[in-house]
């Protein structure tokens, strides 16, 4: 399966994925010491496929405060990271770019989500992307709260803050055909 990668010069529909309890598991700040290789959630990569399919560019969007709170290394996150990106590749999931947040709540940056940091630097990376065209998936109210903020259409997975959340990232592809 083909990645829509950026050319430049035309309209980008972007599917903006939060990573940890989205795309792969999430864990209590503490157990990511020990974190290597990603668990993949369930649903996940025929959801992925199917984001692809649709003609999206998936850049996943994600809030990692544990470097800077000291729990894990840049490099910890690195090689977790590039674990992910393996993985996915090895399922023709090809990911656009990837932006990220290492900042503590008490750092006060402008990219820690639901602040607007890290989508304003994929629109400035990406000046093509249209975002009434675009779509969120993400686990938690920050990330429906950043959606929010520039009227991007969001799904909420996993159940923990969404009343009629989706299971996985499969469940909102094959749920929402009509809107997509």
């Amino acid at each position: 399966m083909k990645s829509n990668r950026y050319k430049g010069n035309h309209n980008m529909k972007i599917a903006f994925l939060d990573r940890d309890g989205t795309i792969n598991k999430d864990y209590p700040d503490q157990d990511w010491k020990e974190r290597v290789i990603p668990e993949i959630l369930e649903g996940t990569i025929e959801g992925l496929s199917r984001i692809l399919e649709l003609g999206y560019d998936i850049i996943i969007v994600t809030n990692q405060y544990i470097i800077n709170e000291g729990i894990i290394a840049i490099e910890q996150y690195q090689e977790f990271h590039k674990n992910l990106m393996i993985i996915l590749d090895q399922n023709s999931i090809k990911i656009l770019d990837t932006f990220y947040c290492p900042h503590t709540e008490a750092e006060h940056c402008n990219c820690k989500k639901p602040k607007t940091g890290l989508i304003a630097a994929a629109i400035q990376k990406y000046p093509d992307i249209e975002l009434k065209d675009s779509i969120f998936i993400g686990d938690s109210l920050g990330d429906q709260q950043l959606a929010n903020k520039f009227g991007i259409k969001f799904f909420g997975i996993n159940g923990l803050y969404f009343k009629n959340g989706f299971d996985s990232i499969n469940e909102v592809m094959i749920n929402n055909k009509e809107i997509l």
